[in-house]
């Protein structure tokens, strides 16, 4: 185990820490300008966002990368998992960051998180740009797929075995992940210790979890309920989806079927050839299309 000194990755960026929704949340800022948030997924922490971070401070942009709750130096408390928690907890960030509002990155997860703020927290949210990531009430598709993610989300349903499991000789299994869920050729052995490293602090395996959990038990729960209803609000937002063509964790059509979910300007990037992964597997690719789409619908403010 490790102490969360894994989470802080020297490079061209400035680290700190951010209190917001009662917790206290890990940041890594690169750039001026309107504000950029960056959110990842499982299995990462803030420096999946590596190549975005450097790539928007040169486009002009204040580019912040955030620890979730429950992962990297972020605070780990006992609850707050809920997608719900999740997207007060970004919300608050945004404020306390000194904004108004951001364009909102999320990957994965984070890209859940993104598009509960545009129902709950619509003010806080200029644009959403969703990576390898669903609409939440497109989500249970993905259970119907059969495709890899189904049995990792099945299997974080069983108590304490797959913190173990995912901890157990090195966080090798956090390895096994990325390779599984990426496209075929990508091999970055610098990421992977870095995330294996990440997921040795304490409590981040426990925690990660947590957010399976709760997204797939709360469907038959009342606040889910609630939650799905919510969500019923179409987003009003500009909204990108970027995906790989080979995602075996999201199927590309589950992905595209958020479209009719969606309210406002709306655009749909296929990046060719790379898996769940595509700002680290394809960094270039998605850098272009993501500022290209930020200056589309954020000119005017420039």
């Amino acid at each position: 185990m490790l102490d969360d000194s894994a989470a802080y990755i020297d490079g061209p960026w400035t680290h700190g820490a951010v209190s917001a929704a009662g917790a206290r949340f890990h940041v890594a800022e690169l750039g001026e300008g309107p504000l950029v948030l960056l959110l990842h997924g499982f299995p990462h922490f803030w420096w999946a966002w590596r190549h975005q971070l450097v790539h928007l401070a040169e486009a002009g942009y204040r580019a912040v990368a955030v620890d979730l709750r429950g992962y990297g130096a972020s605070d780990k408390t006992p609850r707050g998992y809920d997608l719900v928690g999740l997207a007060q907890d970004m919300a608050g960030l945004v404020r306390a960051l000194g904004a108004a509002d951001a364009v909102v990155v999320g990957h994965g997860v984070g890209g859940l998180i993104g598009w509960t703020m545009t129902a709950y927290h619509p003010g806080t949210v200029r644009a959403l740009a969703a990576i390898s990531a669903p609409h939440p009430r497109r989500a249970i598709r993905i259970l119907l797929s059969l495709g890899p993610g189904v049995g990792h989300v099945l299997r974080a349903q069983i108590p304490i075995l797959p913190e173990h499991r995912l901890l157990a000789d090195g966080c090798v299994r956090v390895g096994e992940l990325l390779q599984a869920w990426s496209g075929p050729g990508w091999s970055d052995r610098e990421a992977v210790e870095r995330y294996r490293l990440a997921f040795s602090i304490p409590k981040v395996s426990h925690c990660s979890l947590e957010y399976h959990r709760w997204i797939f038990r709360s469907r038959w729960r009342l606040d889910g309920l609630r939650y799905n209803r919510r969500m019923r609000t179409p987003v009003r937002v500009p909204v990108l989806q970027l995906h790989g063509s080979l995602d075996p964790v999201c199927p590309p059509k589950v992905a595209r079927s958020s479209r009719r979910l969606v309210e406002a300007p709306y655009r749909w990037e296929s990046v060719e050839d790379v898996g769940h992964f595509p700002h680290e597997e394809r960094p270039h690719r998605v850098n272009e299309a993501l500022v290209g789409w930020i200056r589309d619908n954020d000119g005017e403010r420039r």
